[in-house]
């Protein structure tokens, strides 16, 4: 019987296909003969108590130029879904907090939904990362100027990010002699009315921010090391970081060992960890890219690893006729 495939994702015209990770694991499903439906978080509704959603039947095309195709709109039941990709880009905001409400509906149906709903909205990518500190950095949530002001004094040199950011957006390297200290401390906090992310800065950045994709807690053998650009803090590719590739070293290894039971507990099943240096910096749960890179350096098939264990969860859970 043919697998039924939906996924919740950003507008097709937005995406880059060619270097875009839902549309790897797309083309995999369709490979496996899987039936897929498109569907944006919007489309998500609950009618007599049950979870359906308006689709559109989608065919994946190799070509990156045009590579899909979206029939007609229709109403689905989405227990009629075998499995869910949750590939819903940020900001993570309320109606991405609702959307994972009712995709727990559809799992409470029977849909196997990647990554779990409920852990979406637990797992913060920046705050999950603070339950392994014996992998982070030193590390300072507040509201307070006086607390970042504080961590400044103590650490020289720090980075500062809001926990809600994403591809690098608004993060600030921040040391002693910035003539801009308040204002950033000030805006970053909202005037003391928004919690702020603040780390120490780890030299590390200009070897690369490593980002390190884990399935079902195992990691792929290979990190993609994303550069910085001259003149720039940020490794992440939408910021212009160059990606390259590396095998993962030791401590890489001793983080995804110390974090992979907990992601299979919270069915996080795929997700990016960033590490610089020895640090684990962000866990990135929402929507992990860096696929199609790793992919390309190494002569990999991650997404079929991935679907390989998606099998076997749908087959351990499969449904009694």
């Amino acid at each position: 019987m043919t697998r039924r495939l939906a996924v919740v994702m950003d507008p097709v015209d937005h995406i880059k296909a060619y270097k875009d990770t839902t549309v790897a694991l797309l083309r995999e499903a369709a490979s496996r003969g899987y039936s897929i439906d498109f569907l944006e978080a919007r489309d998500l509704a609950l009618a007599a108590n049950r979870p359906v959603a308006r689709v559109r039947s989608m065919t994946v095309r190799d070509s990156d130029e045009d590579w899909c195709e979206l029939g007609d709109a229709r109403d689905m039941a989405l227990e009629d879904a075998d499995v869910i990709l949750m590939r819903k880009d940020p900001p993570f905001n309320m109606d991405y907090i609702y959307a994972t409400y009712l995709l727990e509906h559809a799992q409470a149906a029977g849909a196997l939904v990647i990554n779990d709903p409920a852990s979406l909205r637990n797992a913060n990518e920046k705050l999950f990362a603070t339950w392994f500190p014996d992998c982070t950095p030193p590390t300072l949530v507040t509201t307070r100027k006086e607390a970042l002001h504080a961590f400044l004094r103590e650490h020289g040199d720090i980075v500062v990010k809001p926990l809600d950011g994403m591809g690098g957006s608004s993060v600030f390297r921040v040391t002693r002699h910035d003539p801009n200290i308040n204002v950033i401390f000030e805006t970053m906090t909202g005037n003391e009315q928004r919690p702020t992310m603040a780390q120490r800065y780890l030299p590390e950045i200009a070897q690369g921010d490593k980002r390190i994709l884990m399935i079902d807690g195992e990691p792929v053998p290979f990190a993609l090391a994303r550069v910085p650009a001259p003149g720039e803090t940020r490794g992440n590719l939408a910021a212009g970081g160059t990606g390259v590739g590396r095998p993962l070293s030791a401590s890489d290894r001793r983080i995804c060992e110390r974090v992979g039971p907990a992601l299979r507990a919270r069915g996080l099943t795929f997700v990016g960890l960033d590490v610089i240096g020895e640090s684990l910096t962000e866990i990135n749960v929402t929507s992990p890219t860096g696929l199609r890179e790793l992919d390309r350096l190494f002569h990999l098939n991650i997404a079929a690893d991935l679907f390989d264990v998606l099998e076997r969860k749908m087959t351990k859970g499969a449904r009694t006729p």
